[in-house]
């Protein structure tokens, strides 16, 4: 009976949730009514309640007002969704705190509540409105932060300075990214207040910002403040340079340091602060949490390159952080604007020595995505001089051969072949072994399809052609003979024709019965039959004839059947010529063709 009744209950008040929509006064009831059925443990009738507030057409700046207003049940919420005694109450839960965070964040950044509070700040009359208004201020944290400076520059206001100025570093830490951005602006005076309340604040992230002022404003007071707030937060760091500093903000944000990283591994978004120079006006630009970090290296990276433009280390900084950024697959922030190159541009352009240096940073961390995308940069870019370029005491490429992602390998292996050193080289027989694997793993039944393992055949394939044709004998090519067989026998026509070729500069018989043997097998089409053939002629006049009497009888037949394609008799007779082979055969050939 009862359980009749509570299934009658939760359709009603499902029911009424849909007949009853947008009520202000609803929801306020299905809110206190969800939580007090959570704390007393009737989990069927929360749910119903919980469900009436998310079927409804919820407003977050509602929910958000009402969990401000009553911070004890907004715990009892947070209790409910950390406890999991009920899962589906947990997953409603989480829904309702999602829409609450909504709504908070909707209100921090309205710029009509944070422009209501400023006033407040600078028209109230009592200590309690002035706190109310910078607590209201903390609340929208960075979002305050242009209006505080735009009152600060106006000169109306200038007999309520200090308001501003005491309420500015009271917004803690989440003012930091757009102060420092607002240490570009163009009046002195707004400068200098954003140094003395980077100072306030005395988190380590404003020093750099603090001596980039030092080393680079050209107004003597502006000078003085920051370099008082450095020695406010850190006085040893007036010892450093302001791209050292910068590039150490960089690497934090890089490696996701707690300190410095918001964010960046959620869903959603995060605030990219920019100085409006044509406004002279903070502006941010919402970009995907995911990429955050890497954007914001990158901006440090660019300040430490605008405080020292031979602060080398950034370019390789900056560099790693946009291949990181780029290879989580989502959209660049719309800042970068139309014209933006992609991170490859970038990388090819910035040469192999910065390329090393991101190179190297991603061996450290074991990052194969920017590993892979510094040595694709170096492939195009490196040559024999700069491919074994060192960073300390690591020569990058040569320990990326080794690494546990066969991607890396073999795109290592292709850069060193392609590179084409020609002296003693310790690692020749690993890169040709990473060679003749990447050809070896393209021919198994079940190639990983992430490997791109066809192109990476064809790519090694090439790269050991070139050395062969070069003759280079820092490579011992004789490593990969068994995997181009292979490749002969059951490859695609293009890697087919691609391991022929390189099988021809190979002295075995092994090597040229291969060549032969796909030359002369009729399943294979024409034109690659008649390639093979080619191949087959170029190895016979390095190395002479090592077929068995067998294929060379083979050959033979092709020429003198009528039945031969002319072009593919042109290519048989060129290979068999090629061999040189006693006179035997050719009389007979000539005789045959002999009229009575």
């Amino acid at each position: 009976m009862f359980e009749r009744k509570t299934v009658a209950v939760v359709f009603t008040l499902v029911l009424l949730a849909w007949t009853h929509v947008g009520s202000a006064a609803e929801l306020k009831d299905n809110w206190g009514d969800f939580l007090h059925y959570a704390m007393i443990g009737r989990f069927d009738l929360a749910k119903a309640y919980a469900q009436a507030i998310l079927e409804g057409p919820a407003d977050p700046a509602a929910l958000f007002s009402l969990a401000e207003e009553s911070p004890r049940e907004y715990q009892i919420l947070l209790r409910v969704r950390e406890a999991k005694s009920d899962p589906e109450l947990a997953a409603v839960s989480d829904k309702i705190l999602a829409l609450i965070e909504q709504g908070r964040q909707a209100r921090r950044s309205d710029a009509k509540v944070v422009m209501e509070e400023v006033n407040r700040l600078l028209t109230t009359t009592t200590e309690r409105g002035r706190l109310l208004a910078i607590r209201r201020l903390q609340d929208s944290g960075e979002y305050a932060v242009p209006f505080l400076l735009d009152a600060l520059a106006d000169p109306s206001q200038q007999d309520r300075l200090d308001r501003i100025v005491e309420a500015l570093p009271q917004i803690g830490t989440p003012a930091i990214r757009p102060l420092g951005a607002a240490i570009q602006a163009s009046s002195a005076a707004v400068r200098a207040e954003v140094a003395r309340a980077m100072g306030k604040i005395g988190s380590l992230e404003v020093l750099p910002y603090l001596k980039y002022a030092v080393e680079n404003d050209k107004v003597d007071e502006v000078q003085r403040v920051a370099a008082l707030s450095i020695r406010q937060v850190d006085p040893t760091a007036m010892n450093r340079s302001a791209a050292a500093l910068f590039f150490q903000s960089a690497e934090q944000y890089y490696g996701r340091v707690d300190s410095v990283a918001t964010g960046a591994s959620e869903a959603g978004s995060t605030n990219m602060w920019l100085w409006d120079k044509d406004q002279q006006r903070l502006a941010y630009r919402a970009v995907d949490s995911r990429i955050f970090n890497e954007l914001m290296a990158m901006r440090c990276c660019e300040w430490a390159l605008r405080a020292d433009g031979t602060f080398g280390q950034a370019i390789g900084l900056w560099v790693a952080s946009f291949l990181k950024a780029e290879a989580v697959g989502v959209p660049m922030p719309d800042y970068f604007g139309d014209r933006h190159a992609d991170a490859f541009v970038y990388a090819t352009t910035a040469g192999p020595g910065y390329l090393h240096q991101a190179l190297a940073r991603a061996l450290r961390d074991k990052d194969a995505t920017v590993a892979l995308g510094a040595i694709e940069a170096l492939i195009v870019t490196a040559g024999e001089k700069s491919i074994f370029t060192a960073i300390g005491s690591m020569q990058p490429l040569l320990q990326a051969l080794t690494f546990n992602d066969r991607a890396v390998r073999y795109s290592a292996a292709i850069a060193v072949a392609t590179a084409g050193p020609r002296g003693p080289l310790t690692e020749s027989r690993v890169v040709v072994q990473n060679l003749a694997e990447a050809v070896a793993v393209s021919l198994e039944p079940n190639a990983p399809a992430d490997l791109k393992a066809g192109e990476y055949a064809l790519r090694s394939g090439e790269a050991m052609l070139r050395l062969a044709e070069q003759r280079n004998t820092a490579f011992d090519l004789s490593i990969a003979q068994a995997a181009l067989v292979r490749a002969t026998q059951s490859g695609p026509t293009e890697l087919k024709v691609l391991a022929g070729q390189v099988l021809a500069h190979q002295a075995t018989p092994a090597a040229q019965q291969a060549i032969a043997d796909m030359a002369l097998k009729t399943d294979n089409d024409q034109d690659s039959r008649i390639a093979a053939f080619g191949s087959l002629a170029v190895s016979a006049k390095i190395n002479g004839s090592l077929l068995t009497d067998q294929a060379v009888d083979a050959l033979y037949g092709l020429i003198q059947s009528g039945d031969t394609a002319p072009e593919l008799r042109t290519a048989v007779a060129t290979a068999f010529g090629a061999l040189n082979l006693p006179s035997r055969k050719v009389k007979d050939l000539i005789l045959d063709q002999a009229k009575d």
